[in-house]
């Protein structure tokens, strides 16, 4: 009952021993301990993941998967989604790679001479189902003496699992042939296979046998076995144990998001963990509002700072509350004891982002994520403002408006429809007028109002230093639009002309003896001829934009920027245009808000809160000192059902591609009790979100530990046939931590010791490489009969990662030289992003201008949004040229590519991957080379569930064809269809490489 997760555990042939993984050192590693119990011991030491399969017939091995290091040979993609095969001695010792190619839920033969696996393609949801796709797993057999791989079983969708039966001559396996995962045999031959099991709503998981051939699996959370000849029988299983952990556990409070400063000046409100605390400005005392296992969001103060309204997630839908101190004795939230929540507005509508009127009377708020409502305290009535014709919901929670000073009016993010891009809307709150008042056609958003009403401020990237690629992004600005000429004409004097003007002001104000002075009362005040042109760019430099405010004279601008690394608070004078830094956050994420009375700034920066006099530069770190009780089981119940209820409202298909959504809450319900970390959480949500068949969806738990491994890299293959003390190098990877000016280190060389201690036969390298990353590391070579030491600074995984992707790019370029007599170039295209466009475009144009043809190649292209911009770079014509009776000096279109090229993809190929293999053959762009490419174009919906490192996602919009279909889970066939062969690629040869040249050379001649 350790602590760690424990998962994944295998059976020793002689049934002593069980094998498995945990995460006892901050990643999962393979553990052994016997059957009676006592201390685990560690057998594998890498950082990267490691799960066992099985053991070796004699049980002195065991056989597993990671993501370390493909022979230097292989010609696959380097990624860790596609791990390799090793083999270390049941008490520990070097690894063995077994197969440099994936392969998964290995099994021995009783012999040892084979190994039956399921494969493995790419990075889709483990837990995905119904799927039927180029990337579906399929059942192969490795002959290990002849080193061939054979593949047995054909079904289009997935086939995994697999176990030796019948004397070997035959296997049982899962399979998705019957619609659902049920239990198949079919014989090592391959052919037609038999079906064991009929289930029909939920997977078969977990299949093994014993060597009576006795049949063990899992269904819908239970355990079943089954004898040959025989029906599954359901196994009672009683488990008394103790909770390796209290289900209630007290957390620290210490950070928060989402603030909204109290007009008092007193308190701020943020969201931490799905609750509402309150935090005293001086002093750092800190309140609970909400205790609820369900998450409440969009937190506010009403205007006279005594109620606090906020979104809560309770019985399946969202609904609006408000929180009052109880005791008149008890002034502020923080230091109240009796607080009374009610229900503002709780009927079976969404009701969300709740937005009090500047007066009290009022609320905004968004029903049913598309439609924004004013609601009235006094009459308990609400009216339509705005609809899907104005604005559009990505997921939930995701609107934008903000209220006038003088209540009659809403700022908001305007989505046209059809538009990419945002627009600033102006709206009437009796709902009369309605109207975009930027139309820029550019990117507008978080207009907010300012100078009392008389003008508001933007952000847009209409100026901005734009990305090389269209939909890569912009840097942007900050606006202004004066709503009366008065308040344009007064902007734009100079800093001599505003300060005569200021002077007869104060002298008139001196004049005046009367006793009453009128109150001035903000009112806003639209003078709707000429609006559009009364605007003025107030940032001198475009940015990494966040949060941007205005002083309450209008006279100064503060701005969150980010140049290099973090985000930091930049000001500008707007009459000199005096821009200085002026407080340097190096933040990640950062916000910011005035108080009411606009004299101090309230910066939320990565989850603390800072006070800034911005006259002064004087801040104040508000102090964040609270603790909440946490009951484990129920908040895993609340977040279970946000992902049911978030999927059912705002998944993209309304006929949840033909499953009954509903009927699959209660099956799952009844196992939230049952669960006893957040991995098991994450993996049966994974479950849940399976049963859509969908790209873009499922969940992953992340956890860091300080204290864990991490390996670090020497930057060098290694001899897996060498067997001495010391590793032996079989390449220096270039760019790595041994390829430095002066060292000199050749293929054959021996690392004989790493800071001194001798690298033992029996260890792996991983030992004495965990924790140094950066660090100095002094190793002693042995090269023939010399030894030398030599000092250098290993790396990360992620930086190795990095070598051994542009070694691969490089691998293939030669190649591709190579095979075309130098007439061709060479690119990839990782995924969709403006640096990939760059790097792509720089290539292309540069140093393949002269060339007659490109290999695009885009296998394992993660995605990301760049398919446009190639389809516009790829399909150029040229119309004119530049030139005289010499030569050429340029033509049109100078910035595509006008001559032949030819496209590559594979299975990996993934979301913006996948809708880049689609439009190349829609436009006939060029021939598509290499495997069919599985339906993933559609947009992710990944959300954080309430700062516990659980994500999660479904897509909430697909893409549509032309044709009107739907591109998710409609694979695309490639012109030329090619597998890299496992025997194949292993040894060096790229098959599709190789094919996608023959044919462009076809092209080019």
């Amino acid at each position: 009952m350790h602590e760690a997760h424990d998962f994944m555990p295998v059976w020793s042939n002689d049934s002593k021993t069980i094998a498995f993984a945990s995460d006892r050192y901050g990643n999962f590693d393979i553990f052994t301990i016997g059957i009676n119990g006592g201390e685990a011991k560690r057998i594998t030491f890498h950082s990267a993941q490691e799960y066992p399969y099985d053991f070796s017939p004699d049980d002195k091995n065991i056989v597993y998967g990671s993501s370390r290091l493909d022979l230097a040979s292989n010609r696959q993609f380097p990624t860790g989604s596609m791990p390799e095969l090793y083999s270390v001695s049941a008490n520990g010792s070097r690894p063995v790679q077994l197969l440099t190619t994936p392969a998964e839920d290995v099994k021995y033969s009783n012999d040892g001479s084979k190994l039956i696996y399921h494969d493995k393609k790419g990075g889709e949801n483990t837990w995905r189902k119904h799927q039927v796709s180029s990337i579906a797993r399929d059942i192969w057999v490795y002959d290990v003496k002849a080193g061939k791989h054979s593949k047995i079983t054909n079904f289009i969708g997935e086939d995994r699992s697999p176990v030796f039966t019948d004397g070997e001559k035959s296997m049982l396996y899962l399979s998705e042939e019957s619609g659902s995962f049920n239990i198949h045999i079919m014989s090592l031959a391959g052919g037609k296979s038999e079906q064991l099991t009929s289930y029909k709503k939920h997977p078969v998981r977990f299949l093994s046998a014993s060597n009576d051939g006795t049949i063990c699996f899992g269904y819908d959370g239970e355990l079943y076995t089954m004898k040959p000849g025989t029906g599954a029988k359901k196994l009672a299983v009683s488990i008394t144990a103790d909770n390796r952990k209290n289900d209630e556990q007290v957390i620290r409070v210490a950070n928060g998001s989402g603030i909204s400063v109290a007009p008092n000046g007193k308190e701020v409100a943020f969201i931490f963990r799905g609750d509402v605390f309150v935090t005293s400005v001086e002093g750092g005392i800190t309140k609970r509002i909400t205790n609820t296992p369900e998450q409440e969001t969009s937190v506010g103060f009403s205007p006279d700072s005594k109620s606090i309204i906020y979104t809560a997630e309770r019985n399946n839908k969202w609904s609006i509350y408000e929180s009052k101190i109880v005791r008149a004795d008890e002034p502020y939230f923080f230091v109240s004891t009796l607080i009374k929540e009610t229900p503002v507005l709780e009927n079976a509508n969404d009701n969300t982002l709740p937005l009090y009127s500047p007066d009290g009377k009022e609320m905004a708020y968004v029903e049913n994520r598309d439609n924004v409502r004013i609601y009235n305290f006094a009459t308990k009535q609400a009216r339509s403002i705005l609809n899907t014709k104005q604005i559009f919901a990505w997921m939930e929670n995701d609107q934008y408006y903000q209220w006038s000073p003088d209540s009659k009016w809403l700022l908001f993010d305007y989505s046209v429809p059809g538009s990419a891009v945002g627009e600033v809307g102006l709206a009437s709150v009796d709902g009369k007028k309605i109207m975009n008042i930027t139309e820029n056609g550019f990117n507008d958003y978080r207009p907010k109002w300012v100078m009392g009403g008389k003008a508001m401020l933007w952000q847009s990237n209409r100026d901005g230093l734009r990305a090389a690629a269209m939909s890569g992004g912009a840097q942007s600005d900050a606006y202004m639009m004066f709503f009366t000429q008065e308040a344009f004409d007064r902007f734009k004097l100079s800093k001599d002309e505003f300060a005569l003007l200021k002077e007869a002001e104060e002298n008139k104000a001196k004049a005046d003896t009367s006793k009453k002075k009128a109150v001035v009362k903000d009112s806003v005040v639209v003078e709707w001829e000429g609006l559009s042109q009364r605007k003025a760019k107030v940032t001198i430099h475009s940015s990494s934009m966040g949060d941007a405010l205005l002083s309450k004279d209008g006279e100064t601008l503060y701005y969150l920027a980010r140049f290099e690394r973090g985000m930091n608070l930049w000001t500008t004078n707007l009459r000199t245009k005096e821009t200085k830094m002026l407080v340097p956050l190096n933040a990640g994420f950062a916000s910011m808000v005035w108080d009411k009375d606009q004299k101090s700034i309230f910066i939320s920066s990565d989850g603390g809160i800072i006070k800034l006099d911005p006259v002064s530069s004087k801040q104040e770190r508000i102090a964040i000192n609270g603790e909440m009780m946490v009951n484990s089981t129920a908040e895993r119940q609340a977040m279970f059902n946000h992902v049911w209820r978030r999927t059912k409202k705002t998944f993209y298909n309304k006929t949840f591609h033909g499953i009954d959504w509903d009927s699959y809450k209660p099956d799952y319900d009844q196992y939230i009790s049952s669960i006893g970390n957040n991995y098991e959480f994450s993996e049966m949500l994974s479950e849940l979100l399976g049963e859509l068949n969908v790209s873009h969806s499922g969940a992953a738990y992340g956890s860091f530990n300080p204290s864990g491994d991490a390996t670090a890299s020497l930057g060098v293959f290694y001899d897996v046939a060498y067997k001495g003390v010391g590793v032996k190098i079989e390449e220096v990877i270039k760019e790595g931590p041994l390829d430095k000016a002066g060292l000199n280190i050749a293929a054959g060389t021996i690392i004989e010791s790493i800071d001194g201690e001798t690298i033992t036969a029996d260890k792996d390298i991983a030992q004495y490489l965990n924790r140094k990353t950066g660090k100095n590391v002094l190793l002693v070579l042995q090269e023939g009969t010399a030894k030398r030491e030599v000092i250098v600074k290993p790396v990360s995984s992620g930086e190795e990662n990095g070598l051994l992707y542009k070694r691969w790019v490089k691998r293939n370029a030669d190649e591709v030289e190579k095979m075309s007599g130098g007439e061709l170039g060479y690119v990839h295209i990782p995924g969709m992003s403006d640096g990939t466009f760059r790097s792509t475009y720089e290539d292309v144009m540069g140093k393949y201008f002269e060339k007659k043809g490109v290999v695009v190649d885009t296998r394992n292209n993660g995605g990301g949004d760049l398919v446009a911009d190639l389809a516009v770079f790829l399909s150029g014509k040229k119309f004119m040229d530049y030139t005289n009776d010499v030569r050429s000096n340029g033509f049109e279109p100078n910035f595509r590519w006008t001559k032949p090229s030819i496209s590559l993809a594979n299975e990996a190929n993934y979301s913006d991957g996948h809708c880049y293999a689609f439009m190349v053959q829609e436009l006939k762009v060029n021939k598509l080379v290499g495997m069919p490419v599985p339906g993933t174009c559609s947009f992710a919906g990944w959300e954080g569930l309430m700062d516990t490192g659980i994500r999660w996602g479904a897509p909430s919009v697909g893409v549509k064809t032309n044709a009107g279909k739907y591109l998710e889970n409609s694979q695309t066939e490639p012109d030329i269809k090619v597998m890299n062969e496992y025997d194949v690629v292993k040894k060096g040869v790229d098959q599709q490489l190789e094919a996608a040249v023959k044919d462009l050379m076809k092209t080019i001649k």
